[in-house]
């Protein structure tokens, strides 16, 4: 452990790092929340920002000396926790219309996790709050409902980073694991070790966030052919994957599909785009199935968000037009 590597370092130095590390992957979720501006993922983003936020003034407080002892630095951090699930919460009710009301949900539940640290401060003030088995196995469910969303994507790697960063964190509130231990007093001997591990989780997370606006800038190879179908709608369609996660994509995916069968187009869409690629971009089919895929994804992105990836056109003119005629 960093601890051990580094005994001399006081608790307070490795809180301050962890600290500097949050508000750099508070950073990249901004970077984020600009990145996907017209999208339903929007909400997903400012609720991480608030999660790395939670978490810079957990360990800056902790750094300060302003909180040294284990119930309140406790409940601080099932703070964080509980806003650590948020996002992918959030990812999982954002179709339109509902996705606006869904975040009331989400808040929900964000304060049904954070239960525990109400009833210890009204009964036992002076204690670290007891997670009930049950909110700890959901905490690592929703965590690895998070990282399969994107795992598949180009943010795979990043993804992967960001959710061991957040199981480090939160793993006072993790199954068979003893909150005490995990919240030494600041003072004690163990608080290097505990600090060192907090920084440890800050790190990833920073790191994941950082590897994941690396990877939105890098420009994908053209797959299809310039002037194919699968050319003019695939830039969207995988912009909006590495957005909105695999589960949305392939409900898109399943939806296309089924209407393509039901209309004969010689075409399928698959998780990495349109088949067959080669498929012409001329022909007495291609205009309704653009226009299909643009009506799906537009129940998650607006006019601007697939105009900024790469959307026809023309195509995009006709979806207002249908958007305002209904």
């Amino acid at each position: 452990m960093l601890a051990a590597a580094f005994p001399t370092i006081p608790a307070t130095i490795w809180w301050a790092f962890a600290a500097l590390a949050a508000l750099v992957a508070a950073g990249a979720a901004l970077r984020a929340a600009v990145a996907t501006r017209g999208s339903t993922a929007v909400p997903a983003t400012l609720w991480a920002i608030a999660a790395c936020l939670a978490l810079a003034l957990d360990t800056g407080l902790r750094a300060s000396g302003a909180i040294s002892q284990p119930s309140a630095a406790a409940s601080l951090r099932l703070v964080t926790a509980a806003l650590s699930l948020c996002p992918a919460m959030s990812l999982l009710g954002a179709k339109r219309p509902q996705h606006g009301v869904w975040q009331l949900i989400v808040a929900a539940l964000a304060v049904i996790l954070l239960l525990p640290a109400f009833a210890t401060a009204l009964v036992r003030p002076d204690s670290v709050p007891d997670a009930h088995l049950l909110g700890r196995g959901f905490v690592v469910v929703l965590s690895l409902v998070g990282w399969m969303n994107f795992v598949a994507t180009r943010h795979g790697p990043a993804a992967t980073l960001v959710t061991l960063g957040q199981l480090v964190v939160v793993r006072g509130f993790l199954p068979l694991v003893d909150s005490e231990q995990a919240f030494p007093p600041s003072a004690s001997t163990a608080a290097p070790l505990a600090a060192s591990i907090d920084c440890l989780g800050s790190c990833l997370a920073a790191l994941g966030g950082l590897l994941a606006v690396i990877t939105s800038r890098r420009a994908r190879p053209p797959r299809a052919p310039e002037k194919s179908f699968a050319a003019s709608v695939e830039p969207a369609f995988l912009a909006f994957r590495e957005t909105l996660g695999a589960a949305w994509t392939l409900r898109v995916a399943e939806r296309f599909d089924a209407i393509a069968a039901n209309r004969d187009w010689p075409c399928r869409l698959h998780f990495d785009g349109i088949h067959p690629a080669d498929a012409p971009l001329d022909g007495p089919w291609q205009r309704d199935a653009q226009r299909a895929l643009g009506a799906l994804l537009r129940r998650f992105v607006s006019i601007p968000w697939l105009a900024r990836h790469a959307w026809p056109a023309a195509a995009g003119e006709r979806l207002a037009r249908d958007g305002r005629r209904g």
